[in-house]
């Protein structure tokens, strides 16, 4: 089983840049979980639509032109939008395909860092979100939550962490609230378990030379229950080409997707 996760900066956008011509090369992927999707259905470019004839789902944010997610699968069994929450469902960051004991969710968390404001409703929605996840590692099934959560974990994630330690991606609170996922939770970074080297990110800031000069973070993950976390056989994150400020995550599992 492959699983594809990208923060897409706009599916318009990511579409112009070649993304779609990418997806069909990435074969065969059974899930592809993309974020700020930043349109609503009416708009997706066609061959983003439903590529490779994947069932698509799209969860636009009321706000028109600001976040959003999709997931593309194989054959789910079901497919949901939200988490329960007023404030988040309405900004589109949550959507689930069900598969036979097996949930893969596309989420994306708010980011802080536009101000104060935004960073408290980020610490809101990490109050809101952890009851969620407690329910899904409640649940028995297998679960793989794919996405861009905004944080960064260890330094290791992160090039220029000494002075990010009081920038929003990188403040105690979120990466304490992260280590309880892993620790508390007992959910599995599952590209850490595969790849340990440093300087390995997903997210380059556009300003500066901060894509060529490997500047980056690894705020995007596959975020996965122990067992199917262990099946992880190859991790990659593309960046032979740019089709957003995010690279896509590539993770295949030997996992019979049913």
């Amino acid at each position: 089983m492959r699983i594809v996760t990208l923060n897409v900066n706009g599916l318009r956008s990511a579409e112009r840049k070649g993304f779609a011509r990418w997806l069909a090369r990435a074969e065969p992927w059974d899930v592809v979980c993309v974020q700020e999707i930043k349109c609503l259905e009416d708009d997706v470019p066609g061959p983003l639509r439903a590529p490779r004839k994947a069932r698509a789902t799209f969860v636009p944010a009321q706000r028109k032109g600001y976040s959003g997610v999709a997931i593309y699968a194989k054959a789910p069994h079901e497919v949901s939008a939200g988490f329960g929450h007023a404030e988040f469902d309405a900004e589109g960051r949550y959507v689930q395909a069900d598969f036979d004991g097996l949930s893969v969710v596309s989420v994306y968390l708010p980011s802080g860092s536009s101000g104060p404001e935004r960073q408290a409703a980020k610490y809101r929605f990490l109050d809101a979100f952890l009851p969620q996840l407690q329910r899904l590692r409640a649940s028995g099934r297998e679960i793989v939550l794919c996405g861009d959560w905004n944080i960064a974990h260890q330094p290791i994630d992160l090039k220029n962490w000494r002075s990010n330690q009081k920038n929003s991606g990188f403040l105690p609170e979120e990466r304490a609230w992260l280590t309880r996922v892993f620790d508390d939770l007992g959910f599995v970074d599952v590209f850490r378990r595969v790849d340990p080297r440093p300087e390995r990110y997903t997210w380059w800031s556009n300003r500066g030379q901060a894509w060529a000069k490997n500047v980056g973070w690894r705020i995007d993950y596959q975020i996965a229950t122990p067992r199917i976390a262990a099946t992880a056989r190859a991790a990659s994150i593309y960046v032979n080409r740019r089709f957003s400020d995010h690279a896509p995550l590539v993770i295949d599992y030997d996992f019979e997707l049913r």
